[in-house]
């Protein structure tokens, strides 16, 4: 059995690490675009611009030592269901018996902010290319309050930069945890000196002598040396779709990770995938490593959904943000601690059950929600706020 895995992200690793743990020992092959074998992503708007190394996802000699055999910097350009085979940008085919799409995404583009000085960042070349021209930049604006805008503004601001962040939403991440953690984590920003320019964005740019100048919606003009481009990203699904797999918002699968075509699967940001009869797609690491160990699983006979609690984080300053779940409606959460502290969990409740937690500075909160997240429980708003009893004692007892 040859099994060929495109895209070098975790989820073809973790993929690639599961099927050898569960004694695969035919061949595997790993097709990718980009030259360096599957790393974390996760570190590139974080250490990664502070000096730190590449972290692989597995080592070089790992690939080696299994048998994984790695193809490295040659794109998957096009796919034959029919012939079972994937054609590669140097003109190779690539038999499979059973395919893997975890071809991620890549950073959304605005039309004008582009070239020089100007950034995006989603590949370690990316990264490295921000680090340098940041070791020689003064003033640096991002564009989006997201993830990547928050977490590259810490970055900045602990190398002494001047950071300003436009984002046309009243607070960071407010679409993906609600105004009030919102307000939160715009407190914490503008703490550390971060100029965060809410309801507000920037409509053009010009480029100067010494750097760029850019033009709000609202008239204001700023100067910069570097611009980064932070309003989110893309899922690449044009291979499958082009194959005639069905697409969505993603690549669609079941809870298995299975498309509509045979024997062929999709994981990781791409995937845009059946869980607990909700379909999601979720763009975390943590997702993508516990979905290739469940394709893993399926490709090697043995039937198991991908049923796991979503699990993120977010590293910003000396503060830790991080939850598990779906919130249905997070202008309801039930906050327990000091939001105004900037130490809190905030609950999501339907009908008595917990359906997802966002923590700040409190990973121990979100460690027992996620044991008992789709297990059979019953709390009330009052409980959850009332912290003379610890969270992982009150959630035990009421789990039935």
């Amino acid at each position: 059995m040859r099994v060929v895995l495109v895209g070098g992200g975790v989820a073809s690793a973790s993929t690639a690490a599961g099927l050898r743990k569960r004694g695969l020992d035919g061949e595997i092959v790993l097709v990718a675009d980009e030259p360096e074998p599957p790393y974390e992503r996760p570190p590139l708007s974080k250490e990664f611009l502070g000096g730190a190394d590449v972290a692989p996802a597995r080592g070089t000699q790992w690939y080696a030592d299994n048998g994984v055999e790695l193809r490295l910097g040659n794109r998957a350009t096009a796919l034959d269901l029919g012939g079972r085979t994937v054609r590669l940008a140097d003109g190779d085919e690539v038999d499979y018996d059973a395919l893997v799409l975890a071809t991620g995404l890549r950073a959304r583009r605005l039309p004008g902010f582009d070239g020089e000085r100007v950034h995006h960042l989603r590949t370690v070349a990316d990264a490295r290319r921000l680090r340098a021209e940041l070791a020689g930049a003064s003033r640096l604006v991002i564009l989006g309050a997201g993830f990547i805008g928050c977490e590259v503004a810490s970055s900045a601001v602990a190398l002494g930069k001047q950071v300003t962040i436009f984002e046309p939403e009243p607070a960071p991440l407010a679409r993906a945890l609600g105004a009030r953690i919102g307000a939160a984590l715009l407190d914490i920003h503008r703490a550390r000196g971060v100029e965060v320019r809410t309801g507000e964005y920037v409509e053009s740019m010009d480029r100067t002598a010494d750097g760029l100048v850019l033009t709000s919606n609202l008239g204001h003009r700023m100067e910069c040396d570097l611009l980064l481009v932070g309003v989110g990203a893309r899922p690449n699904l044009e291979l499958a779709a082009a194959a005639g797999i069905a697409t969505g918002d993603g690549i669609l699968v079941d809870e298995y990770g299975r498309t509509s075509a045979p024997d062929v699967y999709a994981l990781g940001d791409v995937a845009a995938q059946l869980h607990h009869g909700v379909r999601v797609r979720v763009e975390h690491h943590d997702n993508a490593l516990r979905q290739g160990r469940a394709v893993a699983a399926n490709l090697t006979g043995e039937a198991v959904p991908h049923t796991d609690a979503h699990w993120f984080w977010s590293d910003q300053y000396d503060h830790t943000l991080q939850s598990v779940g779906r919130a249905r409606d997070l202008d309801d959460l039930v906050v327990r601690g000091s939001v105004e502290e900037q130490r809190f969990a905030a609950f999501s409740l339907t009908d008595g059950r917990i359906d997802a937690v966002i923590a700040l500075n409190r990973p121990g909160d979100v460690l027992a929600v996620r044991r008992i997240l789709h297990t059979p429980h019953e709390v009330t708003a009052d409980q959850l706020r009332d912290e003379s009893v610890p969270l992982k004692q009150m959630l035990r007892a009421v789990v039935s």
